[in-house]
């Protein structure tokens, strides 16, 4: 997994044998859509569309190599399957494994979300925490095969698993005439390799832009010209792109994409968190964070317009609920549709009521509400409230506090 070996990437391109995968995956793995995305258009400067793969079934494109490698398998596959993944492929596996009615164990992080593990539990797979990050659980996996029994299955550095994501790019092809690039997450590679190997074998002249987080960027790293000055971070798991956070480029997919890649495209947590609220406002798409890293790519400008229609992969969906209400909640408040104010109220029947008759007359929502009592300074017979408001904008959030102020209250914005 740490370098490229003897491997022959011409060679390997042109022996993955796509049109069996895609009959191997057919039926159990769902084609997804291309969405046009106007807003985003806007911004690359020509027409996008998003391929939702995080409509895909269990959320995200991994389902495809998962599938076409226990086909390759065949009878070895008897003994059950044993993988490592954040998340993403581990559900992608149980799954198939529960397709083909074997076994399946899985080694994932001890950090790993807990939604992730609980989706991985519910497919019936044996789930160990354990290591640091996923390349610790890599190895863990791998010796677990080594001991016999289950079929090891890599979430990436496998020409199986490649070639069932390349089913990507044959759909591509076919629903989008005037493709001219496809911007596409990167952790390990095989989603990018894999799509790109399907454009190349078609004689397609597809630009292809790999990003990474910023907080754990290898491949951009690995990619640069010698003596190239460098704006990246040393390569790190804590990134809100769990899913691409993988410290080392793979055997195999390292050199394919030094053959394949356009570029490297790295973007920061912030970005990518504008990202997965963007896509949720505009698109009504739920991405996680390394599912929306293409669509901040897009986002930042950085890349120049093309002559044709851009995809943008948005590669999974499995996102935890907490830090999606969190990022849009957060993003509200940027944009001053959310403020909170800090006041104080006569302590007597009916003092908290006018305070809020004002801001009902506002046209303002309370979102919660809380007496302060403690660590401020108050009047005889008074009390502090602080309030939660969901308002139309900064515009009304003034109009809101202007009326506060008519009536004498004395409003602190905290």
């Amino acid at each position: 997994m740490t370098g490229e070996g003897d491997i022959d990437a011409l060679a390997l391109i042109e022996r993955l044998e796509l049109d069996v995968a895609r009959d191997a995956i057919a039926g159990d793995v769902r084609r997804t859509p291309v969405l046009a995305c106007e807003e985003l258009g806007e911004l690359a400067g020509g027409p996008v569309v998003l391929k939702a793969e995080c409509l895909q079934r269990t959320g995200s494109f991994k389902l495809r190599g998962a599938l076409n490698k226990v086909s390759a398998l065949g009878e070895r596959a008897r003994d059950g399957l044993v993988t490592a993944s954040a998340g993403n492929h581990a559900r992608a596996v149980a799954a198939a494994a529960r397709l083909h009615g074997i076994g399946c164990e899985v080694f994932m992080p001890r950090d790993a979300s807990v939604s992730k593990v609980a989706a991985v539990e519910r497919l019936g797979a044996h789930v160990h925490l354990e290591g640091a990050d996923v390349d610790d659980a890599l190895e863990l996996a791998l010796a677990r095969a080594a001991r016999g029994g289950p079929a090891f299955v890599h979430p990436f550095d496998d020409p199986d698993v490649i070639a069932g994501q390349a089913t990507i790019g044959a759909e591509l092809l076919e629903d989008v005439p005037d493709l001219a690039r496809v911007v596409v997450p990167v952790g390990g590679g095989g989603l990018a390799s894999g799509i790109a190997i399907a454009l190349r074998r078609a004689g397609r002249d597809v630009e292809i832009v790999g990003v990474q987080a910023l907080a754990c960027a290898p491949l951009a790293r690995a990619l640069a010209p010698p003596g190239a000055p460098l704006e990246i971070e040393p390569p790190s798991a804590a990134t809100i792109a769990d899913g691409i956070a993988l410290k080392r480029p793979g055997r195999l997919t390292l050199p394919l994409l030094r053959e394949l890649l356009a570029s490297v495209e790295t973007v920061s947590d912030e970005e990518i968190g504008a990202a997965m609220v963007f896509l949720a406002d505009a698109a009504k798409l739920v991405a996680e964070g390394a599912g929306a890293a293409a669509v901040a790519a897009l986002r930042s400008a950085r890349l120049a317009p093309v002559r044709g229609t851009t995809v943008a992969i948005v590669s999974g969906g499995n996102v935890d609920g907490g830090l999606l209400a969190g990022l849009l909640r957060r993003q509200e408040t940027e944009e001053g549709r959310r403020v909170r104010i800090f006041t104080r109220v006569a302590d007597r029947p009916g003092g908290l009521a006018e305070l809020l008759n004002l801001v009902a007359g506002a046209r303002a929502n309370l979102v919660s509400l809380e007496h302060v009592r403690d660590a401020v300074a108050l009047g005889v017979r008074e009390t502090g409230v602080e309030l939660t408001l969901e308002t139309r904008g900064p515009e009304h959030t003034a109009e809101l506090l202007a009326a506060l102020d008519h009536a004498g209250y004395a409003v602190i914005v905290t």
